[in-house]
């Protein structure tokens, strides 16, 4: 049995802000103060000595994350580019109101959620694309690593697509994105099987 304990990183400016991120790594993407303090709560409310090694994402607000977490505990870390938060494509970098103006009709009303829908205008990756690429990650993680306990630092529309592959859910709405360094646990069997035990819970 692996251990998956999925981390969603600390605020960034950008969060607050309504700016769509995707796989943008420069300011306003990067963890603020809040997001610092958040990270440096959950290491001392979480402590991850348990685990075996860490897995992060090559976003910088992901791997400050990670960093703070890990101050102390010294696991091993390392990068893969499976755990990128989704390319919403020609909407990187941009605002939502800017975006709701033009393309209201793809945004999930009272939010600034989007339905599945929007690669079709955006050129973005699709909801199944990241769960894809997730599905990846998770089957070759546990098979090279059956038995660890693993951390992994990443975004939340991927904690997200964990979520949805662990439960074979087939509505693709059927998690929001969970909170700002909460963390989600996945168990997976030998045979592949999964079990999520929580989703975006807070630690304080």
């Amino acid at each position: 049995m692996t251990e998956l304990y999925i981390v969603r990183h600390g605020e960034t400016r950008g969060n607050i802000m309504g700016f769509k991120q995707g796989q943008v790594d420069a300011e306003p993407s990067q963890l603020d103060e809040t997001g610092i303090k958040q990270a440096e709560n959950l290491h001392d409310h979480f402590d991850i000595s348990f685990a075996d090694q860490i897995f992060v994402s090559p976003l910088t607000r992901a791997k400050d994350t990670a960093n703070l977490l890990n101050k102390g505990r010294n696991l091993p870390i390392q990068v893969d580019d499976r755990l990128l938060e989704i390319s919403y494509g020609d909407w990187d970098g941009q605002y939502d109101t800017d975006l709701k103006a033009k393309y209201g009709q793809y945004f999930i009303p009272g939010s600034n959620a989007i339905y599945p829908e929007y690669y079709k205008v955006a050129n973005g990756e699709k909801f199944t694309d990241v769960e894809n690429r997730v599905a990846a990650f998770t089957d070759e993680i546990c098979q090279k690593y059956t038995d660890q306990k693993i951390v992994i630092v990443t975004h939340g529309f991927t904690v997200r697509s964990f979520a949805q592959n662990a439960v074979k859910a087939t509505d693709p709405l059927a998690f929001k994105e969970p909170m700002n360094c909460s963390v989600t646990k996945i168990e997976v069997a030998e045979d592949g099987q999964q079990g999520l035990f929580y989703y975006g819970r807070v630690f304080e």
